[in-house]
């Protein structure tokens, strides 16, 4: 069912709706998923497809700029400060540290793991690491 714009919504074989949006990039024709209906109203879909419209006026390609908000969110995601001392940890180990140096450092962690364990590393301040370690 089209409403314009080349905003449409798809109906699949089991009865799901989903809007989408088909554009032109390159010369090639995309299509980029907006949401589900009713999830997502017509008005939300109208706007989302404008923002799409400005995107491509601005010369950037909505499908791509999707892909980098999702890999964007999971980087984020993955940056906590536990994630990152498990890998620094395990490149530790993987190196030969000894393992005495290396118990000392866990134990260091699991009290900075109480504080600072889902802080994302690029927020964690000097000041912060300073209150953890007093």
């Amino acid at each position: 069912m089209f409403d314009g714009g080349g905003l449409h919504l798809y109906v699949k074989p089991n009865g799901s709706k989903l809007w989408r949006l088909t554009y032109s990039w390159i010369g090639k024709q995309k299509t980029l998923s907006l949401g589900q209906w009713p999830d997502l109203s017509l008005a939300d879909a109208r706007e989302r497809r404008d923002e799409a419209g400005k995107l491509i006026v601005a010369g950037r390609d909505p499908s791509h700029e999707k892909k980098l908000a999702v890999a964007q969110a999971k980087f984020e995601e993955d940056d906590s400060f536990k994630a990152v001392a498990k890998e620094w940890i395990a490149k530790q180990e993987r190196e030969g540290m000894a393992e005495i140096t290396l118990s000392k450092i866990h134990w260091l962690l699991d009290i900075a793991y109480r504080h600072l364990a889902t802080r994302p590393i690029a927020q964690i301040t000097a000041q912060e690491v300073l209150l953890v370690l007093r």
